[in-house]
């Protein structure tokens, strides 16, 4: 019974469940960003390329093999089915492709994370409300003209003690 409570203790951190809720949205984006990748941004390129579809572009490492009718294995389907060998180096270009664009939403994204704090960090600091009493060393406010500890005169407080 420990374990079980051990474990319910561990998945209710709050870094945990941000983890998970980072997880399932990245993948949500990694569907998102294939899907513009192999529709929307693929289709045009082959197209300029002479209708090249990168998704079936591949390598028969097994010439040999056939199809079923005797006829050669013409695209990575028919390869797949066939049992052939092949290099897929078209859905490889996909992928590539997908990361560049994944990595440069990430770039942008810490990019823009960086700014907003280094604007929270050159934000001037608020004033000390408190200072230290040259005599006795003990902390007094700010405003005070002598020390309540030791009772010495002090001088005004300047800007940024």
């Amino acid at each position: 019974m420990g374990i079980i409570k051990e474990f319910k203790e561990f998945a209710m951190r709050g870094s945990v469940i941000d983890l998970a809720v980072g997880v399932i949205i990245g993948a949500a984006f990694g569907k998102i960003v294939t899907s513009l990748v192999n529709d929307i941004i693929m289709p045009p390129i082959g197209k300029l390329l002479g209708g090249v579809d990168f998704a079936d572009l591949f390598y028969n490492l097994d010439p040999d093999i056939v199809l079923a009718d005797g006829s050669a294995v013409r695209t990575l389907a028919q390869a797949q089915q066939a049992g052939a060998a092949v290099i897929a180096y078209g859905q490889f270009i996909n992928n590539v492709i997908d990361f560049l664009i994944v990595a440069f939403c990430i770039f942008l994204l810490v990019k823009g994370i960086n700014m907003l704090k280094r604007k929270e960090h050159d934000k001037p600091a608020p004033e000390k409300a408190t200072r230290e009493c040259p005599h006795c060393l003990s902390e007094i406010s700010a405003k005070a003209s002598r020390c309540p500890h030791c009772t010495s005169e002090l001088a005004p407080a300047q800007a940024g003690l």
